[in-house]
């Protein structure tokens, strides 16, 4: 999404009517892992049909009430894992979440769309650890999976075996479990399973060893001619999952081809904001004889084919991709210069901008001239306050009509401050070639000197009316 940053992590791509869509869990509202007093932010999806440009498609279910709040906020293991597939008997779409408040440690749902909204339907039952106590950790990390005949499966990480993984098969409707499994296909120490199929062979792919939020844990893969096994050895594809902890397998078409695209969640090196995490996703590649070799972990995998399945059409326009920047603290303002193009009146400002560490006070926005090459700035011309209830965790478009009058040629300074004497605001920036009129600035004296940041500058966009 262009200026927004994707806020779905641990879940799924799943591809339903030629469509992508990318589920995960939220953290913009400020979810934190081990904090009681975080809140639980809901799970959203977002539907691609190129799986570069994304539309944000919002909350798959109204997370905000006090049941939702009570099941799964900071005082709770929390819930993650949303993964949603289709089911053909009843042409509706079921949903499997991870929660950790019944015993059984899964929550259903479903919908007749697949961006919802889904509502809950009964508790499934499912037979490992249905005898344990009551909001425990039982059951964990899990994966749905659908097999070409319609029968579908559930892999799932078993904590009370120290993280072995289950198989278990599911009913027609996929609501709950039938009794019928696999156990410890895994020795222990593992989570976050994937299973898919390709040809006539099953995979089940797998955090090794489990280690959540971790920013680097390995991945590895078993073999069975049949989701119940038996299973083969564990064989390592990564030490690292290319700088994150594996997430899911999914079977893809990009035209006429099937794709085992992986996925991973480069998590913010476990920190509490995980809103800031980033996304590795790369199509698994195979031997000649079934196994998946290892991942190279490129910075950018390059598509050759157009995604279209209909008339040939040229492949969407590559966008900027930006990074999260630095930060905007009591002690440091930070600022993005630019130089009018023509007389007229600032009629919008965009921006985007997140909080972290829990800020106190307001993130404050001017617009100064600058006066001369020493980077000297004028009185504030324009101020904005932007409350900090206002900001999410995720980094989000802030749009701004300042209608101040500018002049053709000259340089102006967009300064960002806060009072905040704990936490921060950040911003997303792009590494590029700074040219004369726009370029990063930053003053550590509160506003008396800036200095020049080269090579980098802010995601902003600027529209001057002419007068």
């Amino acid at each position: 999404m262009a200026g927004d940053a994707i806020d779905a992590h641990d879940g799924e791509i799943a591809q339903f009517n030629g469509t992508y869509y990318l589920y995960g869990t939220s953290y913009d509202c400020g979810f934190e892992w081990g904090n009681k007093g975080a809140p639980f932010c809901g799970f959203k999806v977002y539907s691609s049909n190129d799986l570069v440009n994304w539309a944000d498609k919002g909350y798959l279910f109204d997370a905000q009430t006090p049941v939702w709040q009570s099941r799964c906020d900071g005082k709770t293991y929390g819930c993650f894992r949303p993964h949603v597939v289709y089911n053909k008997l009843n042409n509706n779409y079921v949903l499997w979440i991870n929660v950790y408040d019944n015993v059984i440690g899964y929550r259903v749902f479903s919908s007749n769309s697949p961006t919802g909204p889904f509502k809950e339907v009964a508790e499934p039952k499912l037979t490992v650890n249905a005898d344990k106590p009551r909001a425990g950790l039982n059951n964990g990390d899990h994966d749905i999976f659908i097999d070409g005949d319609g029968q579908g499966y559930i892999a799932f990480t078993d904590w009370r075996t120290k993280g072995t993984i289950v198989i278990e098969k599911l009913s027609a409707d996929y609501l709950t479990g039938t009794g019928e499994c696999v156990k410890m296909v895994t020795p222990g120490s593992t989570e976050a399973p994937a299973l898919f199929k390709r040809t006539n062979l099953y995979y089940l792919t797998y955090s090794d060893p489990n280690c959540g939020y971790c920013p680097g844990t390995g991945t590895s893969y078993r073999t069975a001619a049949d989701p119940l096994g038996p299973w083969s050895e564990g064989i390592s594809i990564s030490d690292n999952s290319c700088g994150g902890q594996p997430s899911f397998v999914s079977t893809v078409k990009i035209n006429d081809d099937e794709i085992c695209l992986y996925g991973s969640d480069l998590w913010n090196n476990a920190a509490k904001n995980e809103a800031l995490a980033n996304y590795y996703w790369a199509p698994l590649a195979f031997n000649t004889d079934g196994s998946i070799k290892p991942l190279l972990c490129a910075e950018e995998y390059r598509k050759t084919k157009v995604l279209s399945r209909k008339k040939p059409v040229a492949p969407a326009p590559r966008q900027d991709y930006f990074t999260v920047g630095a930060r905007v603290d009591k002690e440091t303002q930070w600022g993005q210069t630019f130089v009018a193009d023509r007389n007229g009146l600032v009629a919008k400002l965009e921006m985007s901008v997140f909080k972290n560490h829990h800020p106190e006070k307001d993130l404050e926005i001017y617009i100064c001239a600058v006066l001369n090459s020493k980077l000297q700035m004028s009185a504030p011309l324009f101020k904005k306050v932007v409350s900090v209830a206002g900001i999410g965790w995720s980094a989000k478009r802030l749009v701004i009509s300042p209608g101040l009058k500018v002049k053709k040629g000259a340089r102006y300074a967009i300064i960002m401050h806060t009072g905040s004497p704990v936490g921060y605001f950040g911003f997303l920036a792009h590494k590029e070639g700074a040219d004369a009129g726009a370029y990063l600035i930053n003053s550590k004296d509160g506003g008396n000197t800036f200095t020049k940041t080269p090579g980098e500058v802010m995601r902003l966009k600027i529209k001057i009316k002419a007068l």
